[in-house]
């Protein structure tokens, strides 16, 4: 089903206009070594430069050069060039979590799931937008997930590693899990290998039929080794960036979409799709919108709850929001229901009213309950990959992956 784009929004353009626009804004994070972590005026600070950041820039700039700007072409390979070079250990194989903007060294060594899976997709992103050199990331990415992350038995991946993939952390996590499921369809679409898909295909029906049906389609966040929930994990520090407590209304709405994304590509391709895909990202992301959206009176998302749904940290994440329009893209587009049109054009209204920074640039990337800019969990505005991608996913559709579809758009204006 076509999807018509929103209409003016973003200080009266498009999301068309606003996507060109974060990536303007993202420009400035090109600092030697890799990506910065930007300020809230847009500017390169002195932390450490993380794995994560200059791999989701890489793919933004990647997606933008997909889209025509070919400014960003040079950005691509500026990230290219620090996956390849400083961020890659040469001795152990795999990618350093941090590195020290003044040094160059490694200030984190470990190999971390969440941000191996975004090597995965910057390298992906780049091989369709047509950089040669990130084809041998891509294969040395996809090796390192084979030897070190994928986990054949349970069809799910492994959280991290110690430098030397010599000791595995005992935590396993679904956010990392999630953003494999994203990178394996991208690998798949990039490289024609199927195997991708499918354990896509396999994590994303673990996590929906396993855990999330049965627990009221709020998706357990924290693991065992053994893949036995933790539900109680991180009550002391609720609101942690990456493993907070509860569950994050943010994932289910993520879950969503990707649950559609995968349905779509196994059907694409003549396989068996998700069971009960619709019905599972629907489910999904009404629990969301109903535990988390104005749940305290004021517009917004909450960013967790208890296992109840009662909040339990009210500051609004701005990536919340940009998922909560990627679940609402899929779902008109999957149903045809026009409620999730009505849902999308208020949370696009609400991100012009108080989340876009008009001002200063991209998007605030938290606020308070109250909805004034805050930085309790994020300081300043450390990328642009769930705003950009909150704009591409009304214009795109739910297969191939982001990178792919612009490709087949692109070459089918020619």
């Amino acid at each position: 089903m076509s999807r018509a784009v929103p209409g003016p929004l973003v200080g009266g353009g498009t999301v068309g206009d606003h996507a060109a626009a974060l990536l303007r804004f993202a420009r400035a994070s090109a600092v030697p070594g890799g990506s910065a972590w930007l300020d809230a005026a847009g500017r390169p600070t002195a932390r450490d430069l993380q794995l994560w950041i200059t791999c989701r820039m890489t793919h933004c700039f990647a997606l933008g050069e997909l889209r025509g700007d070919t400014t960003c072409a040079p950005l691509v390979e500026h990230g290219l060039e620090a996956l390849l070079g400083p961020f890659h250990d040469v001795e152990h194989g795999g990618w350093f979590a941090a590195l020290s903007r003044s040094t160059g060294a490694p200030t984190a060594d470990r190999k971390e799931g969440y941000g191996h899976a975004f090597v995965v997709l910057a390298a992906s992103s780049a091989l369709v937008a047509g950089h040669e050199r990130a084809g041998a990331l891509l294969e040395e990415a996809l090796d390192v997930q084979e030897r070190w992350f994928w986990e054949e038995g349970p069809g799910l991946v492994r959280e991290s590693w110690d430098r030397s993939f010599a000791v595995c952390e005992d935590y396993r996590g679904v956010n990392a899990a999630m953003h494999t499921v994203e990178a394996y369809l991208a690998a798949s679409d990039a490289t024609g290998d199927p195997r991708w898909r499918r354990r896509a295909a396999r994590i994303a029906g673990r996590v929906v039929d396993d855990w999330a049906r049965g627990n009221d389609w709020r998706v357990p966040e924290h693991f065992t080794a053994g893949w036995q929930p933790l539900l109680e994990h991180h009550a002391d520090v609720p609101a942690d960036a990456f493993r907070p407590y509860g569950a994050t209304v943010g994932h289910g709405l993520e879950w969503a979409r990707l649950v559609l994304s995968v349905d779509a590509a196994q059907r694409a391709a003549g396989e068996e799709g998700l069971h009960r895909a619709v019905e599972s990202a629907t489910a999904l992301a009404e629990r969301a919108v109903a535990d988390g959206w104005e749940v305290d009176g004021a517009p917004g998302f909450v960013y967790t709850t208890d296992w109840q749904g009662a909040a339990v940290v009210r500051n609004r994440m701005h990536w919340v929001v940009a998922e909560a329009l990627g679940a609402a893209s899929a779902l008109e587009r999957a149903t045809g229901d026009p409620v999730w049109r009505r849902r999308a054009d208020r949370w696009w209204a609400y991100v012009d009213d108080v989340v876009a920074d008009h001002e200063g640039g991209s998007w605030h990337h938290e606020l308070d309950p109250a909805n004034r800019p805050c930085s309790a969990t994020w300081d300043g505005k450390p990328d642009v990959y769930h705003a950009l991608q909150a704009c591409l996913v009304a214009e795109l559709p739910l297969h191939p992956s982001f990178a792919t579809a612009l490709r087949e758009r692109r070459d089918a204006s020619r």
